[in-house]
């Protein structure tokens, strides 16, 4: 009996000071994450910046404790590190090139693109870029083909194949456990409801996927054809082979890369351009360490600030502090800091930078008031992303100036709303539901019955308002009449190229070129660019984020991509608003 007690005490003994340790270890290792991601980085002569292309682009990063506990090897990389560093690179002279690692990278086509005129700017500088992939996507071959050199592995090979677009439709699903969806909808082109009340594209929306696809595509071609020197008919040809198939020595003879080379050999290609002999370590800065070299600017004392608000995912209303989800935008948040910027004397202008399918109709009237608020005290320009469509673009269109690129997807200006009726499916196991009420539309909303002709017609009623408000906001943003945008409306999406022509977008171009004539129209010389809202601190990420949010968002939503966007959509359809401004997730181009 003594030994037993022996033994369990020293078995608790060891249990404790093991529990201990570990939590000292972890707050150690958390400890050097931070002040390694706060010291500034130190470049020395004749460093090579590496833009590893992997993982998830994003509008802006932030840094997650999980990632580390949870051992999460999905790397997410933010646009505006991305643009601020290929700056910082041009401008530091002990840089000598820039090298782009093509891996698999999700990403849209506008955010691509402003990371390709970056690339072209820091060509101006006289400097290199060399680019090297196994296996180069088509999204990254598109952003690759701007380097001197395009490097490919020898049995590797170049995805170049066009676009294509391809909705998955649940109707039949639905109809298969009794569940119909109950759609109402304003515009001809609103193809966000199709996916759950058909089976295949309308010819609509097929008329608008066909050209915003074409508009795209020849964007692609035109500048790849420009970069690599191929005739576009080549490209289109090229295209059409399936170039991924053949052997990588195809690919150099017809111009799409440059070079066979295996990713071991590399180091050395690239120590030769740097100016460094083959026995000497050559020095890579990876875009972590880029955040943190320091501007060649001198700090501004003027106290201007021109505010850069990112306003990214779909938006919900109310706070993020009462949902389950993390990304997105929120109107409660949204209209607290656009009234604090402003209130606030010092910010002289915002750019507006959205990225956003769109949501809550409700939401975004909201965040378009209070944008309407700032508009009379100082400058608001908004910058497009991959995305401004449908509530988007109606947070949108109160701006001085809109800003977009070429291939942004917006317009979409219609909204629908759905309500399912679930009565197959208690047929199925067996419910059955009575009522008592006391008035003709008390039950209203009870999905175990199909709506009644004046329920639909009193959501249809709502519905049509929406949209009138919908063109009414924009007819007043744009100055034009609201007859005209009704001829351009109707749900439809247009690229940021074909918008400019319609009058919804200014001018086209990327968040620098938005920043430029928002400091013009503030009138001022100095000034400091600031983002908002500021991003989180590592322990408030760590106390703030939920575990199980993290893994179901960033672990399968990355992994399951829009099969699991359209599946959580209808697990959380008690949570949604009603009535939606949002285009379709089918929309994600391949």
């Amino acid at each position: 009996m003594k030994d037993f007690l022996k033994f369990t005490l020293a078995t608790i003994t060891g249990l404790i000071v093991t529990s201990v340790l570990l939590f000292f270890i972890g707050v150690i290792i958390m400890f050097s994450v931070m002040s390694s991601s706060e010291s500034e980085t130190q470049v020395g002569k004749n460093t090579v910046m590496m833009l590893d292309l992997s993982g998830t682009l994003k509008e802006r990063s932030q840094e997650n404790p999980w990632d580390i506990f949870l051992n999460d090897k999905e790397q997410e990389s933010g646009l505006d590190d991305i643009l601020a560093s290929i700056q910082k690179a041009k401008e530091n002279e002990n840089i000598k090139g820039i090298y782009l690692q093509a891996g698999s990278m999700s990403a849209g086509y506008a955010s691509l693109e402003e990371i390709r005129k970056a690339l072209l700017d820091f060509k101006t500088s006289g400097k290199f870029i060399i680019a090297y992939g196994d296996q180069y996507t088509q999204r990254l071959y598109f952003l690759a083909s701007v380097a001197d050199k395009v490097l490919l592995n020898p049995k590797g090979a170049i995805e170049w194949k066009g676009l294509a677009s391809t909705p998955v439709f649940y109707k039949d699903l639905l109809s298969k456990i009794g569940v119909e969806m109950q759609i109402f909808k304003v515009g001809t082109y609103k193809s966000a409801v199709e996916p759950f009340n058909s089976t295949e594209m309308s010819p609509a929306n097929r008329e608008q996927v066909t050209a915003f696809l074409g508009s795209i595509w020849n964007k692609m071609v035109s500048e790849v054809s420009t970069s690599r020197k191929i005739s576009k008919d080549s490209l289109n040809m090229y295209a059409d082979r399936m170039m991924m198939f053949y052997p990588a020595e195809r690919s150099i003879k017809c111009g799409l890369a440059d070079t066979l080379i295996y990713k071991n050999d590399v180091r050395d290609y690239l120590k030769k351009l740097a100016g460094v002999s083959k026995d000497d370590k050559l020095s890579v800065l990876g875009l972590k360490d880029m955040v943190n070299v320091k501007k060649n600017v001198p700090k501004d004392k003027s106290g201007n600030i021109v505010a850069v608000y990112y306003a990214y995912g779909e938006i919900y209303d109310g706070d993020p502090s009462r949902s389950d989800t993390e990304d997105g935008i929120f109107s409660d948040k949204v209209i607290r800091d656009i009234r604090d910027l402003a209130d606030d004397d010092d910010v002289k202008a915002v750019v507006f930078r959205v990225n956003s399918p769109g949501g809550s109709a409700y939401a975004s009237e909201q965040i378009w008031h209070a944008l309407g608020e700032l508009k009379k005290k100082k400058p608001l320009i908004v910058s497009m992303g991959d995305y401004a469509a449908s509530g988007g673009y109606y947070i949108s269109c109160v701006a001085d100036s809109i800003i977009a690129e070429p291939t942004t997807l917006t317009g979409s200006i219609g909204i629908f709303g759905m309500i399912p009726n679930v009565k197959g499916l208690t047929d199925k196991i067996g419910l059955s539901f009575d009522v008592v009420k006391t008035n003709a539309y008390s039950d209203f909303g009870s999905m175990g019955r199909p709506m009644n002709e004046g329920e639909k017609s009193l959501v249809q009623m709502t519905i049509n308002e929406g949209y009138e408000t919908f063109v009414g906001r924009c007819a007043e943003g744009r100055k034009m009449s609201k007859e005209a945008i009704k001829k351009i409306a109707e749900g439809r999406v247009w690229t940021g190229a074909k918008a400019k022509e319609l009058g919804l977008v200014d001018q086209l171009g990327g968040i620098d070129k938005a920043l430029k004539i928002a400091v013009k129209k503030a009138k001022v010389d100095a000034y400091t660019v600031l983002s908002y809202p500021e991003k989180k601190s590592f322990f408030s990420t760590l106390l703030e984020t939920n575990p199980g949010n993290y893994v179901r968002l960033h672990l399968l939503s990355g992994k399951a991509g829009e099969l699991y966007q359209q599946f959580n959509l209808i697990n959380n359809f008690d949570k949604c608003d009603r009535v939606q401004a949002r285009v379709p997730f089918e929309l994600n181009i391949n």
